[in-house]
């Protein structure tokens, strides 16, 4: 068996995520093929022994866990409000996702898949979509098209169509398409130079970089619980997104998915714990989470410098 024989699967976390990539990584097992091979990578910041021996519990003689320190330099990237995630919580890991072709240059294709997620399908079945001559896969983000301030901040901020706009937490890497495009130097040049301020950091940049260069994919491999909308019979990956956790409120779309894997892990009473200590101040603190990250949106899509700014009117180049 050679590297290209191999499904790479990368996930990047902290600890504090660990029990909810744990979830993921036992759903991604429960729906492999005995045929193929899966290599599943956590790339972390800092994870215990215990949430490490959690993840590992699921490996099996066709599914391979491991686990790398993430030990690329990226001091530059600081603490400010451009760089929190839904202008809420500063975390490093939500890069990583754009040096993964740099830091693995064994493969020459790959999947990244964030950790609030429950695969209902083979992953292989994603790993296996022709890129054709684009750089990524992913599935349009479709969950924020029934706020205007955050459509106009898509169209006026990052440059792109509504309907072309990539959720970035499920993505196909041209990890060898990338590398040769230079992704990790290309964020970090527009990094340095711009700082743009962005409501969705890593999200927002491969918008940015890579348009015009994106396979849209069913969006099954994508699916979120959005308010007022009812779900879907046949996902075949959920994405608990934004604030549709079901370890942080009951009636979430597609909740049923999640607590099914979750019993099944050894880290399911730290889960519960996690949702017995979710009241009424963090409920508050999430609505005015979700009206500062709008409210700047709508600051964003008014400034001096903006993605668009930069791509389209100046004409920067893109990946």
């Amino acid at each position: 068996m050679t590297e290209h024989d191999v499904i790479p699967v990368f996930f990047t976390i902290d600890d504090a995520f660990a029990p909810f990539c744990t979830v993921a990584v036992a759903s991604l097992v429960d729906h492999v093929d005995p045929a193929r091979q899966y290599r599943l990578i956590v790339l972390y910041q800092n994870l215990s022994e215990a949430h490490r021996a959690s993840m590992s519990s699921f490996a099996r003689p066709n599914v391979e866990i491991v686990f790398r320190p993430m030990t690329e330099n990226l001091s530059a990237i600081t603490d400010r409000m451009g760089n929190r995630l839904r202008a809420d919580f500063f975390t490093i890991t939500i890069f990583y996702r754009l040096f993964l072709p740099r830091l693995f240059p064994e493969y020459d294709k790959g999947i990244y898949i964030d950790s609030d997620v429950v695969l209902n399908a083979d992953i292989a079945k994603m790993y296996d979509i022709d890129l054709g001559e684009n750089l990524i896969g992913a599935v349009a983000d479709h969950s924020i098209q029934h706020v205007p301030v955050l459509v106009e901040y898509l169209e006026k901020a990052i440059g792109v169509k509504r309907t072309d706009y990539i959720n970035s937490g499920v993505l196909l890497l041209g990890m060898k398409a990338l590398r040769e495009h230079n992704l990790a130097a290309s964020f970090l040049h527009y990094y340095d130079t711009y700082q743009f301020d962005c409501i969705a950091p890593d999200q927002d940049y491969l918008n940015a970089l890579c348009a015009g260069k994106i396979a849209y994919i069913d969006s099954r491999w994508d699916t979120m619980p959005v308010k007022g909308e009812a779900p879907i019979t046949d996902p075949l990956l959920i994405h608990y997104n934004l604030y549709e956790k079901p370890w942080h409120y009951d009636g979430v779309a597609y909740e049923d998915y999640f607590w099914k894997y979750a019993s099944r892990c050894s880290c399911y009473p730290e889960i519960l714990k996690v949702k017995r200590n979710y009241g009424p101040e963090q409920v508050a603190q999430d609505g005015e989470h979700m009206r500062l990250m709008v409210e700047r949106a709508r600051q964003i899509s008014h400034s001096d410098l903006t993605f668009r700014k930069v791509f389209v009117e100046d004409k920067e180049p893109r990946l």
